[in-house]
């Protein structure tokens, strides 16, 4: 279990290690063609902002090396904001007074109507976490009625038992995204207060339970701006690290979402510029050739159409983050603000104008 690991590491210690990196330490793991943990600790610390432009051009190199000039385009399908938590970052969470919204059968189609009209062969359904609303029950029937119109589905809800995501598998399932929000056992706390969510350990176990069920894919991050984006990160990418050697048949990916505004929002504890998260994206794809890259319409579309030479392999395009966005003015509340409006289309023809191709769905397991 990775929580065995976890507790070996101390994040003042992890934290101090990486803040007295040093420029000779840059240099080194930027000569390195296998980066250890260290090699990452070192990437992300504010001594490795001088080198920014060599860390681009090798992130850019790897990924063109290992997914060519393609983009895999992905849209959020949000079920419900039927949430039991309370979260101090999040729009839904259960003391803000707002309309609540569980879509019925009839509706999640209508959905899928606009969303297979745009192009997209693979969904991502995202939901708040209440078990009752949207438990087990609500997903089977949910990923039985999706599946003969996705190619790949994939899910972003509350983490659930090993047995549940094992029953899930068969009927369609194929990537779950699961992220910590921060690996700061105290600020966590702070910021989960109430509901099953405010269980730390029971969320860092997730990946192991999701392994064992034998997951195709899993999503990993935590959400920027909560505590130091790079002691959070670090602790990503020794997750990371541990998932691929415990679950190698798993594919893996990583996403960078920034604290956004919402209803009554959190302003971020610690800010994140647009050059570290150049920085930080760099450093990942530097660190690990293999694993997917996302960045999500939660960013600038001027800051989205440079980044994708840089190592991202994945983007969400024409997003709705509030339940019947997609076909009707249901004016339920948005998860969180979104910053590039542009439709599927628009994101499609840039990405053909720079040399990419967009890809509609995942990739197949046989090809995995």
């Amino acid at each position: 279990m990775f929580k065995s690991i976890f507790e070996q590491y101390s994040w003042d210690e992890v934290k101090e290690s990486i803040y007295a990196k040093t420029a000779a330490d840059v240099e080194q793991a930027l000569h390195n063609q296998r980066r250890t943990l260290n090699d990452f600790a070192a990437l992300i610390s504010p001594a490795a902002a001088a080198y920014l432009q060599p860390m681009a051009e090798i992130s850019q190199q790897r990924t063109l090396q290992r997914f060519g000039n393609t983009m895999q385009l992905y849209i959020p399908l949000y079920l419900s904001n039927e949430c039991q938590n309370i979260c101090t970052y999040c729009g839904f969470s259960l003391n803000n007074k707002i309309p609540r919204k569980t879509l019925s059968n009839a509706e999640i189609l209508r959905e899928t109507a606009v969303i297979k009209e745009m192009g997209y062969d693979h969904v991502l359904l995202v939901t708040g976490e209440a078990h009752q609303q949207v438990g087990l029950e609500y997903f089977k029937n949910a990923l039985q009625l999706l599946r003969p119109h996705f190619s790949n589905i994939s899910m972003e809800v509350q983490p659930m038992d090993e047995a549940d995501y094992a029953a899930l598998i068969p009927l369609g399932l194929h990537a779950v995204l699961v992220y910590q929000e921060t690996y700061h056992q105290e600020d966590y706390r702070k910021h989960h207060p109430k509901g099953r969510k405010s269980s730390f350990d029971y969320r860092l176990e997730t990946p192991d339970r999701l392994g064992r069920a034998g997951i195709h894919k899993m999503g990993l991050g935590v959400l920027i701006g909560l505590e130091d984006w790079r002691t959070d990160s670090f602790f990503t990418a020794l997750h990371l690290q541990y998932l691929e050697k415990t679950y190698w048949q798993t594919r893996y990916s990583i996403s960078f979402p920034r604290l956004r505004p919402f209803s009554g929002g959190l302003a971020p504890k610690v800010e994140m510029n647009d050059r570290e998260l150049v920085q930080l994206i760099c450093a990942y794809r530097l660190f690990n050739q293999e694993v997917e890259l996302s960045i999500s319409t939660r960013e600038r579309e001027s800051f989205r159409d440079h980044i994708i030479r840089l190592g991202i392999t994945s983007m969400s395009a024409g997003s709705r983050t509030n339940p019947g966005g997609y076909a009707t003015d249901h004016q339920s509340l948005e998860q969180f603000e979104i910053s590039d409006e542009r439709s599927a289309v628009a994101i499609a023809q840039m990405l053909k104008q720079k040399g990419y191709e967009p890809v509609w769905k995942d990739w197949d397991k046989v090809f995995g």
